[in-house]
């Protein structure tokens, strides 16, 4: 199954040139450091469906000695891992630049990224392959900027939630968070498996 992890990023070899450049690009726009660390998360997971999605690989996976429950497997415990060293890369390349950054800021990122996840996985195995990652992608840049507004609007609108939240501890807060993205994360690994499991070729 970790071949599989592995071979997402020898077929990504020219796209991981531009890996760098493209973090870079962000540090100097001065985004903040909690959009960079998301940014960066996302760029090997989404080329890895992308590429997919171009030569239509499914075939051919499913050609080799894995079940489709390791494929799916692989995919979300490989975004996992691409998410850990895409920070570490960002992590570095920010201390270089001299842009301080808090752990706020990663846990915030890599909080958002399992959601991201959670909800864009199982499309690429719902629709047919062309457009999803087009939409996918339009569907985060849409979200990045729109997100934040509409959360304000509703913390101000919306009093009994917002004073509940407020309330909390800002360790209660994130735990709280934590737990239910992970169960997000878990369940869209588990609707993604049922999917394809199911899903002819």
């Amino acid at each position: 199954m970790f071949n599989l992890i592995r071979r997402d990023v020898i077929l990504q070899k020219r796209q991981m040139l531009i890996f760098i450049p493209f973090i870079t690009f962000f540090i100097i726009m001065d985004a903040h450091p909690a959009l960079t660390f998301l940014v960066a998360s996302i760029f090997i997971p989404f080329n890895a469906f992308a590429y997919d999605e171009k030569v239509e690989t499914n075939i051919l996976l499913n050609s080799l000695p894995y079940t489709r429950k390791e494929i799916i497997a692989s995919r979300y415990i490989g975004a996992m891992i691409y998410m850990i060293l895409a920070i570490g890369v960002t992590s570095l390349e920010l201390f270089l630049f001299g842009i301080p950054f808090r752990l706020t800021d990663i846990a915030v990122a890599c909080c958002l990224f399992l959601l991201f996840s959670a909800f864009t996985f199982p499309l690429f195995y719902i629709f047919k392959p062309g457009y999803i990652y087009s939409v996918v992608l339009i569907s985060f840049l849409l979200l990045a900027g729109i997100g934040p507004p509409i959360v304000i609007f509703l913390m101000d609108n919306i009093t009994v939630v917002a004073d509940f939240i407020i309330n909390l501890s800002t360790t209660v807060m994130y735990m709280g968070s934590a737990v239910i993205i992970i169960f997000l994360y878990t369940a869209s690994w588990g609707i993604t498996t049922y999917i394809y499991q199911r899903k002819a070729l």
